[in-house]
């Protein structure tokens, strides 16, 4: 069992080992029934119990008996399955027995047959309960099969379908039916159709429930119109690599939906004029701005100047130059209630980060990453004036260990610092870090890389958050030297040296082989 009820197993064997005690001292008679206090457990309780346990254990308890398995299948709300097309004929007896499934995956392998518009039917038949969908790579579906699925699926709440194959007939089905669907997420649908044979999605009778709306990698995502505007109670829009110009869209979204809290926006083509729509929404908490080059100072100080409660700030200026101390000092002077910022790709300088830590009262997370501007001065400045901060990312900065000097004495509700590939930060100064405050949790990562990951133009350190560097020799605690040379390039030395050592080596080797060959 899980660790999550640790005292039922040592129970049990206490209780056998009293047993058998008891039978080795002529205590306990053969013929005696012990008394089963798990069987008289309610059911209600067994199922509290199997709430606690992981999947694992869960279907290892089901093997118990025949009552264990009766409840363990109808006490599951969460339920992912396989969706291959032999799926079909078992639906019937699976759900027969997990019963009571609210939440329900279906993945298909890519390389497989996934389930079709028959199975589909079949689940939302035998899941009454239905409340939240997840649909990948289930190619088979046809808008057929979605509306079919839809009339069934009253009490649906949340859909999330990827790499899928049916159109805007089978979505439009699903808000038509659905009319308490709450959040809709649409990834890479394939069925989708450009131009004037387009079919325009929404708004539906799930346009008075919805709150939030997630598009990503669609080519003619733009077909989402409709069901966004409608969507009057819509609290967070997250667009993701949507092709099309969105500045129109927005400025329509920003007349009709007046209550966004949270939106993103990520590769798309939009500009300052939709920035300028988006500070329409005066509730806005949560804007993330991330590889949007048309997007400058001008579009986030129109942000700034109505969104005063803005509270988390993402902002990947894709090194574009684009935005900095102007946006960021809009930012600092208006939005008083910002907690979380983050930058990448962005090169603030000491009067915006001054400006940010001293009217930012609560700035509690801060991450730099990318930044050609942030050094040991600017470091300096936040250690000073961020009273509040307590979580500091820094990647990929001209700081060093007279930065790691100054957080020592500064920002005192810090509890975690992560620096990397930061090459003018060594071990030595994150351990004397870490000494100076003992709660304070360092994460260090040199990051010894080649030259041109940590000098990308297209921003290839920012891509997807992996690090994509090739390491070239097993980490070395480097001491600084007076001299001034990098990190790098003594990691190159070392590497060089270790190269000769070894060749060294193999010639001693060799020329010892030889002569015993000669002996």
């Amino acid at each position: 069992m899980s660790s999550a009820v640790p005292g039922v197993r040592a129970l049990l064997e206490e209780s056998s080992a009293v047993v058998e005690e008891g039978r080795v001292q002529g205590l306990v008679q053969e013929d005696e029934v012990l008394q089963d206090y798990i069987s008289d457990l309610p059911d209600e309780c067994l199922a509290c119990v199997f709430h606690s346990l992981g999947s694992g254990d869960r279907k290892r308890c089901s093997l118990v008996c025949r009552r264990w398995l009766r409840v363990e299948g109808q006490s599951r709300h969460r339920l992912s399955l396989d969706a291959k097309a032999d799926l079909l004929h078992v639906v019937p007896d699976l759900f027969a027995r997990f019963d009571s499934v609210s939440k329900l995956a279906l993945k298909c392998d890519r390389r497989s047959v996934s389930i079709g518009d028959e199975a589909l039917d079949l689940i939302s038949k035998h899941c009454p309960n239905l409340t939240r969908l997840k649909l990948r790579a289930c190619r088979e579906l046809t808008d057929a099969g979605m509306a079919a699925f839809a009339r069934n699926a009253k009490h649906l709440k949340k859909l999330s379908c990827g790499s899928c194959t049916f159109g805007a007939k089978g979505v439009n089905a699903v808000l038509d039916h659905c009319s308490v669907l709450e959040e809709l997420s649409v990834k890479r649908l394939r069925g989708l159709t450009d131009g004037a044979a387009a079919e325009p999605i929404g708004p539906g009778a799930a346009a008075l429930s919805l709150k939030t709306i997630c598009l990503k990698e669609l080519y003619y995502g733009q077909c989402f119109g409709p069901v966004i505007v409608g969507s009057r109670n819509l609290r967070t829009l997250k667009l993701f690599r949507c092709s099309g110009d969105w500045d129109k869209l927005l400025e329509l979204v920003a007349v009709h939906v007046t209550g966004l809290v949270e939106i993103h926006l990520e590769r798309l083509q939009v500009s300052d004029r939709g920035l300028s729509a988006i500070s329409n929404c005066v509730d806005l908490e949560i804007l993330h701005l991330v590889k949007t080059p048309e997007c400058t100072n001008a579009g986030l100080i129109s942000v700034a100047d109505r969104c005063k409660l803005l509270r988390k700030l993402h902002i990947d200026g894709w090194k574009t130059n684009r935005i900095g101390d102007d946006g960021l000092i809009a930012v600092a002077k208006r939005c008083p209630n910002l907690q979380e910022l983050v930058l990448i790709g962005v090169n603030p300088t000491s009067i915006s980060l001054g400006l940010l830590a001293s009217n930012c009262q609560n700035l509690e997370r801060l991450a730099l990453c990318g930044s050609e501007t942030i050094g040991d001065a600017e470091i300096s400045c936040i250690a000073a004036k961020c009273v509040a901060l307590k979580k500091l990312c820094i990647k990929g900065c001209p700081v060093s260990d007279h930065g790691m000097e100054a957080l020592a004495g500064g920002c005192p509700n810090l509890v975690k610092v992560k620096v990397k590939k930061c090459r003018g930060v060594t071990c030595e100064g994150a351990d004397w870090l870490r000494a100076s405050r003992g709660s304070l949790a360092v994460n260090l990562d040199t990051g010894v890389t080649e030259q041109h990951d940590a000098s990308a133009s297209d921003g290839g350190v920012q891509e997807n958050g992996a690090d994509h560097s090739i390491p070239i020799g097993d980490p070395v605690d480097l001491p600084s030297s007076s001299n001034g040379r990098s990190a790098l390039s003594k990691a190159r030395m070392s590497l060089f040296a270790g190269r000769n050592f070894m060749a060294c080596t193999l010639r001693r080797w060799s020329s010892t082989g030889t002569n015993a060959h000669k002996t």
